[in-house]
């Protein structure tokens, strides 16, 4: 049976819709999601409630929720070690992705708690590798300056997660990657993990002393 060529047009018109639909299901845009996690921060650091002394704890594991929705600590704690992360057995490397995640998120908290209603803006989106990498290039307007935020993401199960931040030029996992190579050649992985113990209860004891909410 032939198909009349009107038929076909209409058969290939509904197929090309219905993909588009089905990738503007699957994959959102960076920026939204980049966007929806940062408000949700936000909107938990100027919760009246949460800000209370006796609910410091409460605000800083939602916060700590949120990141680990977004960041994606594997992907960072893997590049962060790059040549070192093969020649870890499975136990380092779990080990290693659990500090690595716990100083991240303390170091952030740490920072963010400081937040005064300064102004977020979203200036600019890549995308590339193919659709699978894309940066979102954001600005924090400060009284006194304006400090420019990439976040470079990663598609993975047509969810974008974070997997570094450059802060004016400075990656995270460069530094971290630079530090931590240093450390390993110098001394050994055994050092590095327990450097980082340390540097996580240095941040850890650093917030304690810190009330609830910075005004």
């Amino acid at each position: 049976m032939k198909i009349r060529k009107p038929l076909i047009s209409i058969y290939i018109i509904t197929f090309c819709i219905l993909v588009l639909f089905s990738i503007g299901d699957a994959v959102s845009v960076p920026t939204a999601e980049v966007k929806s996690t940062i408000d949700s921060v936000l909107d938990t650091l100027k919760d009246k409630n949460l800000s209370l002394p006796a609910n410091k704890e409460e605000r800083r594991n939602k916060i700590r929720a949120l990141l680990g929705s977004r960041f994606d600590f594997k992907e960072m704690a893997k590049r962060s070690l790059a040549r070192h992360w093969k020649k870890r057995t499975l136990e380092e490397k779990k080990e290693f992705i659990s500090i690595f995640s716990e100083l991240l998120e303390a170091s952030y908290i740490g920072k963010i708690e400081a937040y005064t209603d300064e102004k977020i803006t979203y200036d600019k989106e890549v995308i590339k590798g193919s659709g699978k990498y894309g940066v979102v290039s954001t600005t924090i307007a400060t009284k006194k300056v304006d400090i420019p935020i990439d976040y470079k993401m990663i598609l993975k199960d047509s969810k974008w997660w974070i997997y570094d931040i450059v802060i004016e030029g400075v990656s995270f996992i460069s530094t971290y990657r630079s530090q931590y190579n240093k450390v390993i050649v110098k001394k050994s992985f055994a050092e590095l993990i327990q450097q980082m113990k340390d540097k996580l209860n240095e941040v850890n004891a650093l917030m304690d002393k810190k009330p609830a909410a910075e005004k």
